[in-house]
């Protein structure tokens, strides 16, 4: 307790207003007035003061300043949040990844007219599941694989005309020239022998053959490049398989697209 009966605030409490002024320094100017110092004094007592009140500023604001660690990011006030799992490429076309047309010499037929034909690991490999399939008393029938960037500008925007889409109607169903997988020669379009009425759509998942592939195409390195709710945005398309057994076929559809490993059971 102070002269007055008030308690005395601890010393290590901080200024909030006036009243809250330390006694030492809210009484400075009474205690100027009774006691007369040297210049000397004054000049070294404002020096010292000056510097204490530098060191102490400068502990006060350590105390303050959120401490960051060696591993700490300063994230900015605002910022659009970070998605690690959507693809990412600069030459996506309207959710379609640029691809490049597969050279003539690298093609061959995956039918007895050699109408459709796919790269040559993909169509033995093909060939093989159709066998397997047939077999297993499926009939998996292919009903489109390479098409040339000219072919693919007619179905892109003919047939967009003809049903009056705009590009992104469009992309939704059909890649943009220059963006389909049936360029490289690894993708191929398959329907069900036995019910061509699903051939291109939606409920070819009803039929045989897709829940055969569902249970056995990645034997043969085929996988599903739409399937529902796909990060591309593209519409589910269970009839359109992919071919990712060798090193050419797996950077054509995986290098840099921020594609993550899927964890299995």
């Amino acid at each position: 307790m102070n002269k007055a009966g008030f308690p005395k605030k601890p010393h290590n409490s901080y200024p909030h207003s006036g009243d809250d002024i330390p006694a030492a320094l809210r009484d400075s100017n009474d205690a100027g007035s009774k006691i007369k110092l040297k210049p000397q004094v004054l000049i070294i007592g404002g020096l010292a003061g000056f510097l204490l009140l530098a060191v102490s500023s400068g502990f006060l604001f350590s105390l303050t300043t959120p401490k960051q660690t060696a591993n700490s990011v300063v994230e900015p006030i605002s910022s659009a949040p970070i998605v690690t799992n959507t693809p990412v490429n600069n030459d996506m076309v309207l959710g379609h990844f640029p691809y490049s047309e597969a050279p003539e010499s690298e093609l061959s037929p995956i039918t007895g007219d050699s109408r459709i034909r796919m790269r040559k690991s993909a169509a033995v490999k093909f060939q093989a599941m159709v066998q397997a399939a047939r077999s297993a008393g499926v009939n998996l029938v292919p009903l489109s694989g390479f098409r040339s960037v000219q072919e693919q500008k007619q179905l892109f925007f003919g047939v967009g005309a003809q049903r009056n889409q705009t590009p992104a109607e469009r992309a939704a169903l059909s890649a943009p020239p220059n963006h389909s997988e049936h360029h490289t020669g690894y993708a191929v379009d398959v329907g069900d022998g036995t019910v061509p009425a699903t051939n291109l759509q939606a409920n070819f998942d009803n039929t045989k053959a897709y829940q055969w592939l569902q249970a056995n195409a990645a034997k043969f390195s085929f996988e599903i490049s739409f399937p529902q709710d796909n990060l591309q945005g593209v519409s589910y398309e269970p009839w359109h398989w992919r071919f990712v057994g060798d090193t050419d076929s797996l950077e054509t559809f995986y290098k840099a697209k921020n594609i993550k490993p899927v964890k299995t059971q």
